[in-house]
C-alpha cells in the first residue's frame, strides 16, 4: 500500500517519529509539496496525508487509485470532501490532540496583552531599569481579569478548555455556539446569544470552524457592536477575521488590543494590515506545535489509518 505525506515537516521536523504509520504501508514523507505538484506525487498512491497542502476536486478526480486522505490537523477545508465522497474517498481528521495545548496558548496571549511580560523583560535587559528613580515602572496599562467577561465565540473542546481557565482566574465566561449543551452552564458561566457576547464581553476569543457562515465573523459591522477597549484572540482560523476591519479598530483605539496566532493568508503577505497594526501581537501558528500534542496528533493519524486498513474507519468528515 502505497502511503504519501504531502508535507510532513511542520508536524515533525525531526523530533518525532513516521515509525507508526510506515508499518503500514510504504511511505513516503515530503516535506513540503508545491500546489502544482500534488497530483504528480500523489499520483498511484491509496493513502495521503497533508495538514495544510490543498487537495482540491481535479486532483481527486484524477487520483485513480485513492482511498483514504488523512487530515494532519482538525481543520479539514483544505480538502474538497464533496469530492472525496462522490469518489468514495475517506477523509479523516484529527479532532482532539490539541485541545489543551490551544487553550494554554490562548491564555499565554491574554496574558501578555495584559501584562507585556516579553515587552517588559526586553526593556529591562536593556538597561533601563537599572538607575531609575522608582522602584518599578511599567510602559502599558496593566490589567486585571477577575470579575471581567471573556466571551467565547465556539464552545467546543478547545473553547470549553480556554473556558475553564477563564473561570480559574476569575472570569465570567459568555459562549456563544450553535450546539449547546445547557448543563454546561453555571454561576460564571452562561450561553448567550452572538450580539450579547459582542456588546458585553471585554474579552473575545474565537474558536470556530471556518464556514461559510463563521467567515468574516470579526469585521466592520460586528466590531462597532463590541465594546470600546475589547480584546480580542484568535487560535483557530485566520479568515474568521477581517484583517483590514480589525486593524483599522486597533488603530483608531476601539479594539485595546489583539492577540492572533493566525492570518487569513498564510505565511502572511508584507502587506497584511495586522503585521503593522497598534497593540497587535502575532504569533506563526503555533499554538497546535507543542511535542506532546504533535505526539498525539501522530498517535491519532496512525490509528485512524489502522482503523480504515481493518474496517472500521474512524474520524471520518465525509460520510
Amino acid at each position: 500500500m502505497k502511503i504519501i505525506v504531502l508535507d510532513g515537516y511542520t508536524l515533525n521536523p525531526g523530533d518525532i517519529s513516521w515509525k507508526g504509520i510506515a508499518a503500514l504501508g510504504e511511505l513516503t514523507v515530503y516535506d513540503r509539496t508545491p500546489i502544482g505538484l500534488v497530483a504528480e506525487r500523489i499520483e498511484g498512491a491509496e493513502i495521503v496525508f497533508t495538514n495544510k497542502t490543498p487537495i482540491n476536486r481535479e486532483v481527486i478526480d484524477n487520483s485513480t487509485n485513492l482511498k483514504f486522505i488523512g487530515v494532519l490537523a482538525t481543520g479539514y477545508n483544505v480538502v474538497d470532501v464533496a469530492a472525496a465522497k462522490e469518489k468514495s474517498i475517506l477523509v479523516s481528521n484529527i479532532p482532539t490532540y490539541g485541545t489543551m495545548a490551544v487553550a494554554q496558548f490562548a491564555a499565554a496571549l491574554l496574558l501578555e496583552m495584559c501584562h507585556h511580560v516579553g515587552s517588559h523583560s526586553d526593556d529591562v535587559r536593556a538597561g533601563n531599569w537599572v538607575g531609575r528613580e522608582d522602584f518599578c515602572y511599567w510602559h502599558h496599562p496593566l490589567v486585571e481579569l477577575s470579575g471581567k467577561n471573556l466571551g467565547l465565540i465556539g464552545f467546543g473542546r478547545i473553547g470549553q478548555a480556554f473556558g475553564r481557565i477563564g473561570q480559574a482566574l476569575g472570569m465570567n465566561v459568555l459562549a456563544f455556539d450553535d450546539y449547546r449543551d445547557d448543563s454546561l452552564e453555571n454561576d460564571t458561566l452562561r450561553y448567550v446569544s452572538l450580539d450579547e457576547l459582542l456588546a458585553k464581553s471585554d474579552v473575545i476569543s474565537l474558536h470556530c470552524p471556518l464556514f461559510d457562515s463563521t467567515k468574516g465573523i470579526i469585521n466592520a459591522a460586528n466590531i462597532a457592536k463590541m465594546k470600546p477597549g475589547v480584546m480580542l484572540i484568535n487560535t483557530s482560523r485566520g479568515p474568521l477575521i477581517v484583517d483590514q476591519d480589525l486593524a483599522d479598530a486597533l488603530n483608531n483605539g476601539r479594539v485595546a488590543a489583539a492577540a492572533v496566532d493566525v492570518l487569513s493568508e498564510e505565511p502572511p503577505k508584507a502587506d497584511n494590515p495586522l503585521l503593522s497594526a497598534r497593540n497587535c501581537i502575532v504569533t506563526p501558528h503555533i499554538a497546535w506545535a507543542p511535542k506532546e500534542a504533535r505526539i498525539r496528533l501522530m498517535d491519532i493519524a496512525t490509528d485512524n489509518l489502522a482503523k480504515f486498513i481493518g474496517g472500521t474507519p474512524q474520524n471520518i468528515v465525509n460520510l
